[in-house]
Formats: C-alpha cells, structure tokens, sequence
C-alpha cells in the first residue's frame, strides 16, 4: 500500500482525499494517515489540508523498496522491489530467493542495496560497494527458452543500461563489448549474470548491475579508467529514477528478444552503442593474444571481428577480454 499511495502522490495534479485513498485501498483514514508519517519520516514533503486532502510538495534523492517501486513503469520487471540497507550480495539474495521460491523468487523481482560487503565482478573479482553513491541491484529472471540463449541476456542489460542513463541524464553512453557500460573511455556500469540451468532448462537467471552513480573520487588504482555520473555531469543522479528508467528499458528489450530468442531484433540498437564497433583491438584468450578488427556483434551476441588475413572470426564472451590496442577500451 505504501508503494502505491506513494505512486499516487506522484501522479496526482493536486490533492488526494483521505476519503478517496481509504474507499481504493479499503483502509481506514487512521491507516492512511500512518503511511502519511512514515513517508514524512523518511524526507518526503506532504502537504495536508482539511477538507482537500494530501498533496506531495517535494520528493528527497531516497533509495527505498517504496520510492522505487512507485516510480516503476513497466508490467513486471522490477514491479517487485526487495531492498537491503546492507547485504553480502545482491546476486547471492537473488538467487537465494529463486531456489526458495515464493514472492521473492518471481520472475522479474528486483533485489537493491545501498551497500554490498561482498560485491563480485567478473571472473569472481571484488566489486567495490560503498554506501549513498552507487547502484548495486539484481534481476531475477524464470526463461522459459534453452540455456545456451541465457547468455544474450547480460547484452539486454547493456543496452537497457545505456539507454536508462542516457533517458535520465542525457549523457552518450556505449558498450565495450560485451557487458560494460563506458562514458569517454571510463567504465560506469558492470554487469555479472549468473544462472542455475539442467540440460535443456533454466531454472533460473540473475543479472547484477553496478552502476557508479554519486562518487565523487575513486582508489588510484581505478581512477583512470573508471568514472561516475556525477563527475560528468557535475551534479548528483537520483539512484531510484535511473533504476526505474533502467527496469523499464530492460522490459522492452526482453520482450523483443523473446520474438527470436536471440538478438537479431536488438543488434542494431547494439552495435549503435558498441564503443569496439568499427575499431582495431586486442583479443586476449587464456594463452593466446591477438589484434583484429571488431565489426560488431551477430545474432548469438558473439563479437564478429576481421583478422589481419582477411578472415572473420567469432569472438565468444567467458573467458575472453577484448581491449582496443591503444587503451582500456
């Protein structure tokens, strides 16, 4: 009910009465005016006026299940939102919640935090999970098509990604091939999907994303090839509008790669935003390094490139980096 009154604040012109909130939801005015509290407590303005109603003044940069979940726009993908002050993990309580079952374990639930203590990345690399700057969150998907077409779904994200930050903030963001979100050569946005499949079923699919949103600074270590919104843009990013805007862009994306059940219908889309599209780079495969010419992706979401004979080859995503000769990207 609070996710939803707050929905309702948002979207009305004007006030909405006590009476009216009470006959939609079938609570008393006491029930309503509780939730009222709550939401004042946690920085919303709400303006209260006998015999009109209540009326939403102004709304604070919140991350909570109720902000998030009122801003969601789509049917299903992160219409459900279940929020963590603090976790280990937003892709371990995914997928904790998936083997479970239940309400948490739906397709297309949202798992958010606003610090993970043991974020992974790629190959099992650290994530770094600071408090109040960035998004750590995780979608919990039940396909229903084989496991070998999960893999395009890391590719869906990047793009409802790129899309997301581009609706909200009006900044360029590109790939780098396959599941990085960059802006002018720094990486913003990872991805990390994981999957629970038997032999010709998924059981089910979670995909991490981590978005450098608020920071103002990053380690030495990483500050050269890593950068915020906010340090692009020179001012903060409310994290709820991005994740809503994101979900949102996912939605449609999934719902046309289940057309084909590949990414034939969003390959355009992609190789628009594929930052190695057209470029010289370096293949590194355990063991063997090579340059080629990158020319995007084929409907599988392989990366095609051109080597230096002439030939064209598949790049498969796994175990395999591709950087451009001159650079991260």
């Amino acid at each position: 009910m609070k996710s939803e009154i707050l929905r309702l604040l948002k979207e009305s012109d004007g006030y909405l009465s006590g009476q009216q909130l009470c006959s939609h939801f079938l609570v008393s005015r006491t029930a309503v005016w509780k939730v009222m509290e709550q939401l004042k407590k946690e920085g919303y303005e709400i303006e209260a006026v006998r015999n009109k109603g209540y009326r939403l003044v102004d709304s604070p940069d919140v991350m909570s299940r109720a902000e998030i979940e009122s801003l969601a726009k789509g049917r299903w993908a992160g219409a459900r939102v279940v929020y963590y002050e603090e976790t280990d993990s937003t892709n371990t309580r995914a997928k904790e919640a998936a083997d479970k079952g239940g309400g948490q374990g739906e397709h297309g639930t949202l798992f958010v935090a606003e610090r993970q203590t043991a974020g992974k990345g790629r190959r099992g690399r650290g994530w770094e999970s600071p408090a109040g700057a960035s998004i750590y969150m995780t979608l919990l998907l039940r396909p229903d098509f084989l496991p070998i077409k999960a893999p395009g779904l890391t590719l869906l994200m990047a793009v409802a990604v790129a899309k997301g930050i581009r609706k909200c903030t009006g900044l360029a963001c590109k790939i780098k091939w396959p599941n990085d979100v960059v802006i002018n050569g720094k990486k913003v946005c990872g991805i990390l999907t994981e999957m629970s499949a038997e032999i010709g079923y998924i059981n089910h699919v979670v995909i991490g994303v981590g978005i450098n949103v608020n920071q103002e600074r990053f380690p030495k270590e990483i500050q050269d090839r890593a950068v915020s919104l906010k340090q692009e843009l020179l001012h903060s990013v409310r994290r709820s509008e991005l994740i809503a805007a994101v979900m949102e862009e996912f939605e449609v994306c999934y719902e046309i790669f289940l057309k084909t059940e590949d990414l034939s219908g969003i390959k355009e889309q992609y190789n628009r935003l594929l930052v190695n599209q057209d470029q010289d780079v370096k293949v590194l495969e355990p063991g063997n390094e090579y340059e080629a010419h990158a020319l995007g992706i084929n409907d599988t979401g392989e990366l095609m490139v051109r080597m230096k004979d002439g030939r064209e080859r598949c790049v498969y995503a796994g175990e395999v980096s591709v950087r451009g000769v001159y650079g991260y990207v």
